[in-house]
């Protein structure tokens, strides 16, 4: 499966996705006798700030520049050094990502070694504040997170597509996590369409039963009540946005708008009529806090 307009991780499920960052962030400030040569038992992400350097990853030879990203998987030797007469400085953070615990998402990806980020303008001081928040000797919650904005960032840029051979063999455990990932995400991109679950399911290579099962064991729903609950969550997205019930039933495929109902209670816990009428008095006291201030300013008491 190729990079789609919605971004290779956009419809995976968060809960699906386990990050951890192996050691305090490393804040790099490289003079003119900077050399390295070393390999990662864990994933190395490298981000420059200011000054340029050269690095060869198992062969091939790659420039960082500032705004540039580069990736040094796993158990990959690597040579670097400073190749300006600025001081070589950035962020390198080492980390895994596990897909359902136990596969290692990384690995699963052809990706680019380096990349310039295509939002750089707005991370590159994103990515400043990191480098100068970042404790010297652990992690922190908040660390972890901003390092998630960065790397999904990267991901977006640099991925090329899904390994075939990963997906090949269906006694592979890795093989069924990936197919399991791929069409939780084909039901995420969009839940609406009465095709896009049998054309999810359909590409699957395992016996139906065998994969419904599957999927209900790594994502707590099988494809088909998974599909209801991203259905379920579109829902609060079109009924925040003031739409009546029998609006949002409609534009989801229910012709029943009070099965709608009684299936949005079950996952929201709450009537899509109270829900839209919570959201609408929200939005009304948001603007209506909004406008207080300008209109003390024109004098009006």
């Amino acid at each position: 499966m190729d990079e789609n307009e919605h971004g290779v991780l956009s419809g995976i499920p968060p809960d699906a996705l386990t990050a951890r960052l192996t050691r305090s962030t490393i804040k790099m400030h490289h003079g003119a006798a900077w050399r390295v040569d070393k390999s990662n038992e864990v994933h190395d992400l490298v981000v420059c700030l200011s000054g340029s350097a050269a690095y060869e990853i198992d062969g091939d030879s790659v420039e960082l520049a500032p705004g540039d990203v580069m990736l040094i998987p796993a158990h990959c030797r690597f040579r670097g050094r400073r190749t300006s007469d600025h001081r070589y400085t950035g962020v390198a953070q080492h980390f895994t990502l596990d897909l359902f615990g136990n596969v290692d998402l990384i690995s699963q990806m052809e990706l680019r070694h380096v990349v310039k980020l295509s939002d750089w303008h707005y991370l590159g001081p994103f990515v400043r504040h990191y480098h100068d928040t970042a404790p010297s000797s652990t992690t922190t919650f908040a660390q972890h997170h901003a390092f998630m904005v960065i790397l999904t960032a990267f991901i977006e840029d640099a991925f090329i597509r899904w390994r075939q051979s990963a997906m090949a063999s269906v006694e592979n455990r890795d093989a069924l996590s990936l197919h399991i990932m791929l069409t939780a995400a084909r039901i995420s991109e969009d839940p609406i369409s009465e095709r896009t679950l049998p054309d999810a399911l359909s590409s699957v290579p395992y016996n139906p039963e065998y994969f419904r099962r599957a999927f209900r064991d790594r994502l707590g729903h099988t494809p088909q009540k998974f599909a209801e609950l991203k259905k379920m969550e579109r829902a609060i997205h079109l009924l925040s946005l003031g739409k009546t019930v029998q609006e949002t039933a409609a534009e989801l495929g229910f012709k029943d708008p009070y099965y709608f109902s009684r299936i949005f209670k079950r996952y929201i816990g709450a009537s899509p009529s109270s829900y839209r009428l919570r959201s609408v008095a929200k939005k009304a006291a948001e603007q209506e806090q909004a406008e207080v201030p300008g209109a003390a300013q024109e004098g009006i008491p």
